[in-house]
């Protein structure tokens, strides 16, 4: 079953890539309407339990991705940028789905970020927030509230990303 959803996700990720442009313009942040902010209680790379009310305070981008997932991969140093940029009240917590520790470590020593990594080896945290492809993120008010979603890689760094983040950290 997770094999399938894997292969599913693969599709809908490079039909996503080939069809979108990268850019972070306004209308890639899609108001939330899905109600109160799914559960997120994951461990991260080194085996501490983490959840999404640690990051209480700061706008939090939750970012879920796999490492067979280009357009995952490119995103990820825009969003290192902007967690420097906005340093200490923004922070990016990025979601492995389905895959061992291992392995995503394996993956991210291609990319250097200090971003916050979680594991959910089982896939059950995409489930609760509604991913239909990666990369998919999520953007979460200080208050806890998430206020935005943003399907397929975008540039953090663009001027709409810049400029909806700061917004939200008035």
């Amino acid at each position: 079953m997770l094999g399938r959803s894997l292969v599913a996700l693969s599709v809908l990720c490079i039909a996503w890539l080939i069809a979108s442009a990268t850019h972070a313009d306004p209308t890639r942040f899609v108001p939330w309407k899905d109600g109160k902010t799914p559960p997120l209680a994951l461990n991260d790379l080194a085996g501490s339990p983490r959840t999404l009310a640690d990051y209480r305070g700061k706008v939090v981008i939750v970012n879920f991705w796999a490492t067979w997932c280009e357009p995952c991969l490119a995103e990820m140093p825009s969003m290192q940028k902007l967690q420097e940029h906005f340093a200490g009240r923004v922070a990016v917590v990025a979601v492995n789905y389905g895959e061992s520790a291992a392995k995503a470590s394996r993956f991210l020593e291609r990319v250097s970020v200090t971003f916050t990594v979680l594991l959910d080896p089982n896939g059950e945290a995409p489930r609760a927030w509604r991913v239909r492809l990666l990369p998919a993120s999520y953007v979460v008010a200080p208050d806890g509230a998430v206020r935005y979603s943003v399907l397929g890689e975008i540039d953090w760094n663009g001027d709409a990303a810049v400029k909806t983040i700061a917004e939200l950290l008035r």
